[in-house]
């Protein structure tokens, strides 16, 4: 009995210690205005200790209309302290949206590519493998029907594995 305890306790620290190291992948949901377009479904991929990709995806529908935004970022990651980090990089996004005006019928439709960056902090907890983070992606837009600087901030919430 002793001997399956020892080795369940074993197993609990080992997965413990991956859960909480260098896990490559995280998920979880990022929420902002501006070119974020509300709420979307977040990804990292980590490369190595000093880069990841980041991919993030809204799709927003309403009665009115509805729209979606793929946006992905290229991140360098700097330590900060113990758990707190900061990061920045290239970004890129590409979206769509239509929607109806209820008063005279007409609407408006396009497409959005985006270059820009993206810059935040963020906090990866040490007791579960969950981070916090705090970001803006400024972006300028390019398209016959959107040309313009757009940027917005964001608070995320993912979950390490």
């Amino acid at each position: 009995m002793k001997k399956h305890f020892v080795t369940l306790a074993l197993c609990v620290v080992a997965l413990l210690s991956h859960a909480q190291g260098n896990t490559p992948h995280a998920i979880g949901i990022r929420l902002g205005a501006g070119n974020t377009f509300g709420s979307q479904v977040s990804y990292q991929y980590k490369l190595s200790n000093y880069n990841r990709l980041e991919i993030d995806f809204g799709f927003n529908s309403a009665n009115d209309g509805n729209g979606f935004i793929l946006s992905g970022a290229y991140q360098w990651l700097w330590d900060i302290e113990s758990g707190f980090n900061w990061y920045a990089g290239p970004a890129v996004s590409l979206g769509s949206w239509n929607y109806d005006n209820d008063y005279d019928g007409k609407g408006d439709s396009g497409a959005y590519f985006g270059l820009g960056g993206q810059i935040g902090i963020e906090y990866n907890f040490v007791e579960v493998p969950i981070n916090l983070s705090l970001d803006t992606m400024p972006q300028f837009g390019f398209g016959p029907t959107n040309h313009n600087f757009n940027m917005g901030l964001s608070i995320s919430a993912r979950y390490k594995f």
